[in-house]
C-alpha cells in the first residue's frame, strides 16, 4: 500500500491511540484541578435562607443569619447547617458526600426510626455559597426545601 507493512501500520495505529489516551487524560486532571476546590473554607458566614414549602410560595419569607463553618468539627458533621426554625437536624450527620469541581451533595441523616431526612446541594465558591435542601419529615410526611445564599465575611469571632 503505501511502502508500509500490515504490522508497522497497526503499532502505528496503537502508538497513536497510547498518545491521545494519554493526552486525554492529562487534560481530565487539569480541568479537574482548575474546576474550583469544593471545600467551603472555615469563617464566618451571612446566610440568607428562606424555607420554600409545596403550594404555600407567596408566604416564603428571607430569614438572614450569621453562623461560623468550621470544617473540622466532626468527620460526620453536617458541613453547612440546616437553618429554619424547629427543623429536627441538629443532631443529625452528613453521609453519601459528593464533590465534583464546585459542586458538594451530601444526605443528612438522622437517628431512630421514622426520623427525618434531606439531601443538600451547594455550589462553593471563594466569596460564599448558594444552595438548596430538600427536606422530608418522616413522621409528619411533609416535603420543604430551604433555599441558601450564603457570603464569607472572614474569620470566625
Amino acid at each position: 500500500m503505501y511502502g508500509i507493512g500490515l504490522e508497522a501500520y497497526e503499532e502505528a495505529m496503537v502508538q497513536i491511540r497510547v498518545f491521545f489516551m494519554s493526552a486525554a487524560a492529562l487534560l481530565m486532571a487539569v480541568e479537574f484541578a482548575g474546576a474550583g476546590s469544593a471545600a467551603l473554607p472555615d469563617g464566618a458566614y451571612e446566610v440568607v435562607s428562606r424555607l420554600e414549602l409545596p403550594h404555600v410560595e407567596r408566604w416564603a419569607v428571607d430569614q438572614i443569619t450569621k453562623i461560623c463553618i468550621m470544617g473540622s468539627e466532626r468527620p460526620d458533621a453536617v458541613p453547612i447547617p440546616v437553618l429554619s426554625a424547629n427543623n429536627p437536624f441538629a443532631e443529625c450527620a452528613a453521609a453519601n458526600f459528593v464533590a465534583r469541581g464546585a459542586s458538594v451533595e451530601y444526605d443528612i441523616v438522622c437517628p431512630g426510626r421514622a426520623s427525618a431526612t434531606a439531601h443538600a446541594r451547594y455550589m462553593i465558591a471563594p466569596a460564599g455559597f448558594t444552595g438548596r435542601v430538600a427536606m422530608v419529615m418522616a413522621a409528619k410526611n411533609m416535603t420543604m426545601t430551604e433555599v441558601v445564599r450564603g457570603r464569607r465575611l472572614g474569620n470566625c469571632d
